[in-house]
């Protein structure tokens, strides 16, 4: 196993169904992992604002018996221009294991270099792993489906070709999804995961990039959108609301796609846009529990990660 978790790439299937049988141990027991992590403490870098990756992070590693330390960049020398390879150094010095949530994916990178103690990548803008292993956790769940169900498993991406589109693309090379990508044109997840997905692809696992939201969405399992301006993009939101108009989950889709759909969100939602209120109202129980899945999911990453640090 990865001493880190950046990319889901990095782990195996194996691996990962490793953790996710774990993360179903604990949001059914929690009480006999609490103290699992006793003693040890998570460093949490922020240099982009966060609800959910916050919480369910430092609360997780409460529940664990560790701690969390919550550090924004606009309060600590990384802020000032501190390089990362010197704050991983540090802070691989003081606790058990870093979380980061940044903008650049190099910057992730970096610090997993150079950090002795494991590395989780909390979100970039090139990937978001903590929240698409949640969302595979969830559909499985929900379902009753083991990985192995979900070779050839559709699951239709509405919206803008971001991190988590990207993040979609290696979950379907991973799991062996059949994955389909509605996308404006000049907005297309990242062209080096496009070209990896006739090399690498594990157990039948396709993605296609379609511009009719209609042609994604036809037959699918799952409805997936994100917010068409992602944090760092406010100055293209009404140029975006223009291009994506369209590019939405709503009635029509829903009729078109397989019996009994399901539509995640791994919010915030901005109701009217990339989703309408009547869809996001009818499907909240389950896009709040993917919500809530963050925590048990990234409470077993933690647990596979700090402990293994503990036996090496």
């Amino acid at each position: 196993m990865n001493k880190d978790f950046l990319d889901l790439a990095q782990w195996s299937r194996d691996e990962l169904e490793s953790l996710l049988t774990l993360a179903t141990e604990l949001k059914a027991a929690p009480e006999k992992f609490s103290q699992i992590l006793a003693g040890k403490s998570l460093a949490m870098i922020f240099k982009k604002s966060s609800t959910r990756t916050r919480v369910s992070f430092e609360v997780g590693m409460f529940q664990l018996g560790g701690q969390a330390v919550f550090m924004s960049s606009a309060h600590t020398q990384v802020g000032r221009g501190e390089p990362l390879e010197d704050t991983a150094r540090v802070l691989s010095r003081y606790v058990d294991g870093i979380m980061i949530r940044t903008f650049e994916h190099s910057e992730v990178v970096t610090l997993a270099r150079h950090a002795t103690v494991p590395v989780i990548n909390g979100l970039t803008d090139f990937l978001h792993p903590c929240q698409v292993l949640t969302d595979i956790f969830t559909i499985k769940e929900r379902l009753g489906l083991a990985l192995s169900d979900l070779s050839g498993f559709k699951v239709a991406y509405i919206g803008d070709g971001n991190n988590m589109a990207n993040s979609w693309i290696n979950a379907a090379l991973r799991f062996g999804l059949d994955l389909r990508i509605a996308c404006p044109p000049g907005y297309e997840p990242d062209t080096t995961l496009l070209e990896r997905v006739n090399q690498q692809a594990d157990n039948g696992g396709q993605v296609a990039v379609v511009r009719d939201p209609l042609e994604a969405a036809k037959g699918a399992a799952v409805l997936n959108t994100d917010v068409w301006a992602s944090m760092g993009q406010e100055d293209e939101a009404v140029e975006r609301r223009r291009v994506f108009a369209g590019y939405q989950i709503n009635e029509e889709l829903l009729q078109i796609a397989g019996q009994k759909p399901l539509v995640l969100h791994c919010l915030p939602a901005h109701r009217g846009e990339e989703i309408t209120a009547s869809v996001f109202e009818r499907y909240q129980d389950l896009i709040f529990t993917q919500a809530e899945n963050r925590l048990h999911v990234q409470k077993a990453l933690l647990v596979m990660l700090l402990k293994k640090e503990e036996k090496s």
